[in-house]
């Protein structure tokens, strides 16, 4: 596989050529213009540097053990700025990384957008179904974001990191056959 690379940023690329388009954050969006699948063409859109959902995070979500923390944080601050959020699979991914590193207020912002993407319509087409991956991502959001859950040589380990408001998380789960409690 290649994964492109910027030498400079120190940061895999979404994609050859990524930093030729014009750089511009979503916090200076225009609101109106979102969100960008209804709003613009789907030329517009990939000619931007735009990105739907967590693609390169979710690469560093799933390998998270090959790479250090430093290196995930100089990932998700470049691509979080970046990231519309107009898939489901995104909020989750953004919030478990977003605990990792410590940004607890954008772990809860993340979280609350997974939780709630279709109760407050964020992407303006709860017409058409529910985001059943959102519904999970919340799930993850909470376990692997909040808890800090991981499976590290066939056990169970935690990291608990909670929001600020949060003063306890409890909840069960069946690991290998057995229930587990978890409080803390």
């Amino acid at each position: 596989m290649h994964f492109p690379y910027d030498e400079k940023l120190n940061i895999f690329l979404q994609q050859d050529g990524y930093m030729d388009k014009e750089q511009i954050l979503v916090k200076d969006l225009d609101p109106a213009q979102r969100p960008l699948n209804q709003k613009w063409s789907w030329d517009r859109i990939l000619r931007s540097c735009f990105i739907k959902q967590a693609d390169v995070l979710q690469g560093l979500y799933f390998f998270e053990d090959d790479f250090d923390e430093d290196t995930i944080r100089r990932h998700f601050r470049f691509y979080e700025a970046r990231t519309v959020h107009e898939s489901s699979l995104s909020p989750c991914v953004h919030a478990v990384l977003a605990a990792k590193i410590g940004d607890m207020d954008k772990a809860y912002e993340m979280y609350l957008r997974t939780a709630r993407l279709d109760l407050d319509d964020y992407n303006k087409e709860v017409d058409e179904g529910l985001h059943i991956t959102s519904m999970a991502g919340s799930w993850l959001a909470v376990i692997q974001g909040f808890a800090g859950l991981r499976v590290r040589q066939g056990q169970l380990v935690f990291t608990p990191r909670l929001p600020a408001h949060w003063t306890h998380l409890s909840f069960n789960m069946n690991f290998r056959g057995e229930t587990r409690h978890f409080s803390g």
